[in-house]
Order: structure tokens, then C-alpha cells, then sequence
């Protein structure tokens, strides 16, 4: 099935069990401070957490993808912000220069990424373009062994604390659409590159999003990923199916830990003289969470697979990535349902994950653009 099945479970059990032990307690913490604290961090590192997908010739672990999901699974129990600081490292701030990098960009960056070194970051949404991507219009006008980029990106997550940035920009200025994107590798403090103010947000206290803005910023021709341009836009496509993958399989970490939450709130909240588990409408909320949980589960385990064996599952990751959000969701809703008004006061995690999951439906492509590369890639299909 995998590798090392034995290899596997020691690595599950070990981030279980520091979920349980360091992340679950420090969870008030960072909704409080909007931090992660540093000794967390470093433990990070030290597991190998940042470089968890990065191939083992740059120091990473080479998880497969069945694997990445498995660790996704257990390192979503808890606030979404730790896993949102590993995120980019193991998913969109390193997989272009994993997929499509020069060798040389790979060991220049990469072995930094797995050690956690560096942070790295995705930059691809703009103020006017968003899930409209290929209508992007951070410009990268070629001037000799430079090119110089203008623009701006929003709500780019971990840009506070990145070292590199993958940037997405357009190189061919009388060219339409997706072919004129190339990606860019530009290193924070780069003349020319500056950040806005950290995004106030809804939820996802500790995981820091803002503008990232590009003014005659000269970048080396050398930091064009792959070496040519033009390719950028297919790059950002190949990272963001895996990325959806993940994210699905993060919503099903996630709502587990809410039903589990909620079905220990239910057996102990006594009403009428009994636990309110025992009541059969809070039973149905429960139940009906397992099921949904279970699915996704088992839909993200399946795609995990079948990219693993080689097969293309643009469609597969949207059908993850549109259910397990919509259904974390859901279990979001019910938990805070069945902890009644003690579900909408801060004290407790419920509450705090109602906000923080909401998210999920919208990065990585929101829950209408799931629906329709799914509809097109089926109208392709059936066209063929």
C-alpha cells in the first residue's frame, strides 16, 4: 500500500501524540496572542514537519501523497494555524520549484524549506483577480539578467514570515490569458518588495496573511522557475491540485476533532435529568457528522491513491476539496448546535473552530470554482 507501513505509524503516532500534548494546550495561547510561540516552532522543525513532502535528496521526507493526507489528518485536530505555518513549506510555497524548478533552484532552496529555515509562500491572488487567475496583472518586463516586477498580491498566507515567495506574473504583455504567466522565485528583503499590514481576519488567529507589493522589483532571470516562460500558470495548476488535496484532507482532520469535542460535551451536559447524547436529535447530529466525516475520508484516501499511481485527478481533488470543505462546514454548524450556548462563548474550542474552518470553502479555489472544473473536466471527458 505505502512504503513502510512500520515507518509510517511512528511518524502518525509521533505528531498525534505532540498534537495532544503541545499544540491542543497551546491552542488559547495563539488565539490570544495571534502567535505561535517559538519553542513550538522549533519542535516543528525538529519532527521534520516543513519539509514532510520535499523530496529526500534535499532533506525532506518524501512522503507520498496517501501519506501527506494521513499526517494532514492528525495535524488538523487542532487550531489550523500550525498547520497553516508548515502548510506552505510541504504544499504551495514549495512544490512549483518541486515540480517544475531548475536543479539548481532545488538545492538552492529546497534542503532550507525541509529544515524549516525558511518559510516559504505562494503569491498568486491579486486586488482584481482572485479566482479569475489567469487574468492576473503583476507585470515581469525582461531587462537584461533581471526582470523587474510591478504589482501587488492579497491575502497571501505566511507573507509576514516568508523567505521566498513563489510570485506569479506576466511576462508577455500582448499575450491573453494563462500562456503570458511565469513564476518567479523573489527572496524577501529584495529591493523593490514590500509587505502591507497583517490581514485582521475572521478566524485563524496565528496564521498571518497580507499584501505583498512589488515596485521595480529587479529579480534574477535565473529565479524563473523551470528556467522559461510562459509556463508559470500550469505550474500554479499542478501545485493547486495538490494542494486541494491536502486541504480536504485537513477538513477532515479538523472535523473530527469538532465531533469528538461535541460528542464529550453531549455526554456530559446533563438536561432533563440525563446527558443530552441520549437525546435522539442530538444523536442525529452526531450521526449524520460520522457519516459525512467518513465519506470524505474515504474520498480523499481514494484520490490520494490514485495520484500516487500516476493518474490524473484534476476532478478527483475537486470533488475532495468541494465536499470535505462544505462538509467540515457543516460539522462546524452542528457542533456548536449541540454545545448549545456554551458553543458560542470563547472558552470553548467550538466556537473558535466554527470561525476558523469557514475558511476552507474559500482558499485553494472556492467551492464554486470546485464546481466547475469538476462540470468542465466532465463535458471534456464525455466530449473526447
Amino acid at each position: 500500500m505505502i512504503r513502510d507501513p512500520e515507518t509510517l505509524n511512528l511518524l502518525l503516532d509521533s505528531v498525534s501524540r505532540f498534537v495532544r500534548e503541545r499544540l491542543v494546550p497551546n491552542e488559547p495561547l495563539v488565539a490570544e496572542t495571534d502567535e505561535i510561540p517559538a519553542d513550538i516552532v522549533a519542535e516543528m522543525r525538529e519532527l521534520g514537519l516543513f519539509g514532510l513532502s520535499i523530496p529526500e535528496q534535499y532533506g525532506g521526507l518524501a512522503l507520498t501523497m496517501e501519506e501527506e493526507v494521513r499526517v494532514a489528518f492528525e495535524i488538523a485536530r487542532t487550531s489550523p494555524a500550525f498547520r497553516s505555518l508548515i502548510g506552505t513549506n510541504n504544499g504551495i510555497g514549495s512544490q512549483g520549484i518541486v515540480i517544475d524548478g531548475t536543479e539548481a533552484q532545488k538545492q538552492h532552496y529546497l534542503p532550507r524549506l525541509a529544515a524549516g529555515e525558511i518559510i516559504g509562500s505562494f503569491a498568486l491572488t491579486e486586488p482584481g483577480s482572485g479566482s479569475d487567475a489567469a487574468s492576473l496583472r503583476t507585470s515581469a518586463v525582461r531587462d537584461g539578467d533581471h526582470y523587474v516586477l510591478n504589482g501587488t498580491k492579497r491575502f497571501i498566507t505566511n507573507a509576514p514570515e516568508a523567505s521566498i515567495f513563489t510570485v506569479m506574473a506576466r511576462t508577455d504583455p500582448q499575450k491573453k490569458g494563462a500562456g503570458a504567466i511565469s513564476a518567479f522565485i523573489v527572496e524577501a528583503g529584495t529591493p523593490g518588495l514590500s509587505l502591507g499590514k497583517i490581514d485582521k481576519k475572521m478566524g485563524q488567529k496565528g496564521a498571518h496573511t497580507c499584501d505583498v507589493i512589488f515596485d521595480n522589483c529587479r529579480v534574477p532571470a535565473a529565479n524563473i522557475i523551470g528556467g522559461k516562460e510562459g509556463v508559470g500558470f500550469k505550474t500554479a495548476m499542478k501545485v493547486l491540485d495538490k494542494g486541494r488535496l491536502h486541504i480536504a484532507a485537513v477538513c477532515v482532520g479538523a472535523a473530527e476533532r469538532m465531533l469528538d469535542d461535541a460528542l464529550a460535551y453531549a455526554m456530559e451536559r446533563q438536561q432533563f435529568g440525563k446527558p443530552i447524547a441520549e437525546f435522539q436529535l442530538i444523536q442525529a447530529m452526531l450521526a449524520d457528522s460520522k457519516a459525512e466525516i467518513y465519506a470524505a475520508r474515504s474520498m480523499v484516501l481514494d484520490a490520494a491513491r490514485r495520484r500516487d499511481a500516476g493518474d490524473d485527478i484534476s476532478t478527483e481533488a475537486s470533488c475532495c476539496k468541494l465536499f470535505a470543505s462544505e462538509m467540515c462546514g457543516r460539522v462546524a454548524d452542528r457542533s456548536v448546535q449541540i454545545h448549545g450556548g456554551a458553543g458560542y462563548i470563547a472558552e470553548y474550542a467550538a466556537e473558535r473552530f466554527f470561525r476558523d474552518v469557514r475558511l476552507f470553502r474559500i482558499y485553494e479555489g472556492t467551492t464554486q470554482i470546485q464546481q466547475l472544473v469538476i462540470a468542465r473536466n466532465m463535458i471534456k471527458a464525455a466530449a473526447a
